[in-house]
């Protein structure tokens, strides 16, 4: 006998393994600073300052999407607020790739998470929250 998963399971999976990457990425980049990219260690410390700063952002926002896996058919809102911030730092990514150059292919590859698998993330999560409600209808809940 073959079980398939739901696709809210199957959705709930995939934000716990990509929600892994703001939370380690965030959390070295708090404890490293920018020594974390392996770059020459002459920085402000402004630079460091600010580069700390938004890594506990981008470590929160991690911790914000772990928050969404229960019950991730109810919670619309806070998906689409931290899908949002995810996808405007990718367009903020996408204008230093214009105004710096290429990043590194770890950026390249974030880029492309927050600029095409997010938005598809909140279509699939919409689906999911449409066909729970749905089936609240016609049990009658």
């Amino acid at each position: 006998m073959t079980k398939t998963i739901s696709g809210k399971t199957a959705l709930q999976i995939v934000v716990a393994v990509l929600a892994a990457t703001p939370v380690l990425v965030g959390l070295e980049g708090v404890l490293s600073g920018p020594d974390f990219l392996d770059v020459a260690a002459s920085w402000p410390i402004d630079l460091d300052s600010h580069f700390r700063f938004l890594s506990g952002f981008f470590l929160a926002i991690g911790i914000a999407w772990y928050s969404c896996i229960p019950d991730i058919e109810t919670k619309t809102e806070r998906f689409r607020l931290l899908a949002a911030c995810t996808f405007a730092g990718g367009l903020a990514r996408l204008v230093s790739l214009f105004a710096a150059g290429l990043p590194s292919r770890g950026h390249v590859a974030g880029l492309s998470i927050e600029l095409l698998a997010v938005p598809a993330l909140v279509w699939w999560q919409s689906r999911v929250a449409n066909k729970a409600a749905e089936n609240a209808q016609l049990s009658g809940a």
